[in-house]
């Protein structure tokens, strides 16, 4: 233990006084030169309501490794760095410590805060300048190579900052692209808000409002058997509905009529503009055996339990598509071979056994009966087997949702494509009355303070037009130009467009910048941090101005090269030396060159930084590439703090110092793609044994060897030669593993070759160059 101990502080005494060069010389301090080639890289700035932890030092790393390889290929190299307090968790976690919290006091303690201090978290702007203090200081000890200078906060709290927030969305005001009205958000019942991305823990980050559609099968009862579904086009395959057996459903009146349905979706109706009123219970057995109408053929279905129903979530009654979801199949199978179930049930057996999938549509992959053909190839057998079901029907619905055919015999349906009958089917259902459309959710999601959401209309809510299809295919334009890391994710954005639909951008009681026209509002974390990346090319500047300097004007002259500079010097009081250089900055830097981000950010972040630049600016300045990287496992499993499988960036920089958390990062990824990375404790101490043979190595070698060159040195140097070759093309790629691999541990074994094979070897003692090269 001490041993190790004394390789660690070795490493750390190493590490401080190289970063204390860097610091005194500012060498990683980038200014515009024309003569070298820029190269401007960012990483998505972090919310500063905790310490960072592996998953954002592992994709920052990656951040940084190209940022240092630029430099070494002569690049003029630009690697700032903001923080992001904008929105309502910081809000959030204030008022709980002032409540008095213990859960959130506990944890703001294992961070290493002082007890006496905790008082001081009750007001939200402490928690903004103490944890921007502390990530800096831990991403200045691992070692990232940032200009400093050009450092910014979110919020109001940052007048500059929320000047160029204020600009950007007059100027998208301007263009048309933002509208007001009625609009369906991520609403937590317990807090009376908006739950944003960084109002969620991060597992539940990116689920949106998704339409859907909930059909009503009647009973001769007078009951409303709603049956929520993404697919209402396979209603014509519906041969019974499905409820939990040990579940007692609500009466729900819902628009005047009486629906058997959870009091989930009773919420969720309510805020959606329907009158709802909850008037009891209902055991399952009184239902279970009876029939309802099929609305779009008025056929008669039976109400059957099943297992697999999740009652909590749709309405917890479940439309049986056996012929095309995996779930109802083998639901049904199971229950003809175990009719034993339906005892004490007013169910006459043969009817269960004359039931059969009713085939509604087609498709070039798949044969037969779909949902028998994919289960049939899994091996699934029961209910139970979800793991299997869950990819049966992913894999089911994605053929099938996209690339489906209605079969012959459906009427004006037929021959249809499916995504033109679901249009029709839910058109004509809904006009008739026998179903409506509703806003949900596709999982649960829930807030950070641990209250389930739900989707809520909110009134007068301001919101961004992205459903504009204009402003759609500017961006797909630009997608089409961008590099992507890795290559496969361009048609994943191009669909993620496609799919984004108008963005509530405006919250209230939170932090952030009001919105300029209606100061009720604040601009949510998601819409203030689009197209920060412009601001870092002149946030130095700004340091010190007067706020009331900085005019609408003045970024319309530096950011677009509108207006007369002298009349943006007389507006704002800013000499035209001063905003002349602020404009040829921008110019240098503009384009962004890179993006590297965590996979959550793809459906939400990414796609509105891509949006919002196309919006405001020229071709020529719309961005080249991202990079993307998956969630960071943390010995094999999920980093969870209730589990304690959780390491801070700061315990790991403490546990095993800098360089050898940063080789276990990167040891950690998946190269190539954005499958999840798998930090290894092993690894790191194993790191901290390799870097310390390293220097004794190059110590005892140094000067060392022979001045002759013999035909066995030209070998190796051709090696070097190939692995320099092959690891520039890693580095290209962001395959940071992969380049590691080759360039350290398979170079040592060619290395190992040559060693043993010179007739006049290096006088590296035998013992430490075999150990180096194990």
């Amino acid at each position: 233990m001490k041993e190790i101990e004394n390789k660690v502080r070795r490493l750390k005494e190493i590490e401080t006084r190289w970063q204390k060069e860097w610091e005194k010389n500012k060498i990683f301090e980038a200014n515009p030169d024309k003569n070298r080639e820029k190269f401007f890289i960012t990483f998505p700035f972090p919310y500063i309501n905790g310490l960072p932890h592996l998953g954002s030092a592992f994709t920052i790393l990656r951040v940084d490794i190209m940022a240092r390889y630029k430099r070494m290929k002569g690049y003029n190299v630009l690697f700032p760095q903001g923080w992001h307090a904008t929105g309502g968790p910081i809000v959030s976690s204030a008022r709980r410590i002032k409540d008095g919290d213990k859960r959130k006091i506990e944890e703001l303690k294992d961070m290493g805060i002082n007890e006496n201090d905790i008082r001081k978290f009750e007001d939200p702007s402490y928690w903004v300048f103490y944890f921007m203090k502390e990530w800096k200081s831990d991403f200045r000890r691992y070692g990232l190579s940032i200009d400093w200078r050009r450092e910014f906060f979110t919020t109001s709290l940052n007048k500059y900052y929320s000047k160029f927030v204020e600009w950007q969305y007059h100027k998208l005001k301007e263009l048309n692209l933002i509208g007001k009205g009625s609009h369906p958000v991520v609403w937590c019942p317990k807090e009376k808000k908006v739950v944003g991305d960084h109002d969620r823990p991060d597992e539940y980050a990116g689920i949106t409002p998704t339409e859907a559609t909930i059909i009503k099968f009647k009973t001769k009862e007078g009951y409303v058997m709603p049956a929520l579904t993404y697919r209402p086009e396979t209603v014509f395959g519906a041969t019974n509905l499905w409820i939990h057996p040990n579940y007692d459903y609500y009466i729900v009146e819902v628009d005047g009529e009486n629906w058997i349905a959870n009091d989930y979706i009773a919420e969720e109706l309510g805020d959606q503009k329907h009158r709802v009123k909850i008037k009891g219970k209902i055991s399952p057995r009184e239902l279970i055996g009876k029939k309802a109408i099929n609305p779009i053929n008025g056929k008669e279905v039976l109400i059957l339990p099943a297992s697999f129903v999740k009652p909590d979530e749709g309405t917890g009654v479940v439309m049986s598509v056996p012929a095309h979801a995996p779930y109802d199949f083998i639901a049904l199978e199971q229950l003809k071979k175990n009719t034993a179930i339906l005892k004490g049930f007013d169910i006459k057996i043969n009817e269960i056994l004359e039931l059969s999938p009713i085939i509604v549509m087609t498709s070039d992959k798949i044969s037969d009966i779909p949902a028998a053909s994919i289960i049939k190839r899994l091996g699934i057998k029961n209910q139970e087997d979800v793991e299997k079901l869950e990819k049966a029907t992913k894999e089911l619905y994605s053929i099938e949702y996209y690339k489906g055919i209605m079969v012959d015999g459906l009427g004006k349906y037929s021959k249809k494509k499916a995504s033109e009958a679901r249009e029709v089917v839910k058109k004509h259902l809904i006009e008739s009355n026998s179903a409506l459309k509703l806003y949900t959710l596709p999982s649960k999601v829930y807030c950070r303070c641990g209250a389930r959401t739900h989707i809520k209309y909110v009134e007068n809510q301001w919101f961004l037009l992205y459903s504009n299809r204009e402003w759609k295919e500017k961006a797909k334009e630009a997608v089409k130009h961008m590099n992507f890391f890795p290559q496969n994710l361009r048609n994943e954005f191009l669909k993620l467009i496609d799919w984004i639909n108008d963005w509530a951008f405006t919250h209230m009681k939170e932090l952030g910048t009001p919105l300029p026209w209606d100061k009720d509002w604040v601009i949510e974390s998601l819409s203030d941090s689009t197209i920060y990346m412009a601001y870092y090319t002149i946030s130095h500047y700004l340091q010190g101005l007067d706020e009331n300097m900085l005019k609408p004007e003045l970024f319309d002259y530096v950011f677009l090269g509108n207006g007369d500079i002298n009349k943006v010097s007389s507006i704002t009081g800013l000499g035209k030396k001063t905003i002349e250089k602020m404009r040829q900055e921008f110019l240098y830097w503009y384009p962004l060159d890179l993006r590297i981000s965590g996979k959550d950010l793809m459906q939400n972040h990414l796609v509105f930084f891509i949006l919002h630049h196309v919006a405001i600016f020229g071709k020529d300045l719309w961005p080249r590439g991202i990079g993307i990287n998956g969630w960071v496992l943390l010995n094999g499993e999920k980093m969870a703090k209730s589990t304690g499988n959780f390491i801070t960036l700061r315990q790991a920089l403490d546990y095993w110092g800098a360089d050898a958390t940063r080789w276990a990062e990167v040891m950690a990824g998946a190269d190539p793609g954005y499958e999840d990375a798998n930090f290894e404790s092993n690894i790191a101490e194993k790191a901290v044994e390799e870097l310390n043979l390293f220097l004794d190595v190059i110590k005892r070698s140094y000067n060392k060897g022979r001045e002759e060159k013999r035909e066995i040195d030209k070998w190796f140097e051709s090696v070097l030669n190939s692995t320099i070759h092959e690891v520039t093309a890693y580095m290209e790629e962001t395959k940071f593993k992969s380049a590691l691999i080759k360039a350290y541990y398979e170079l040592q074994n060619k290395y190992r070759w040559y060693i043993r094979r010179s007739k006049n070897p290096t006088s590296l003692s035998q013992r430490n160059t075999s150990r180096l090269l194990r």
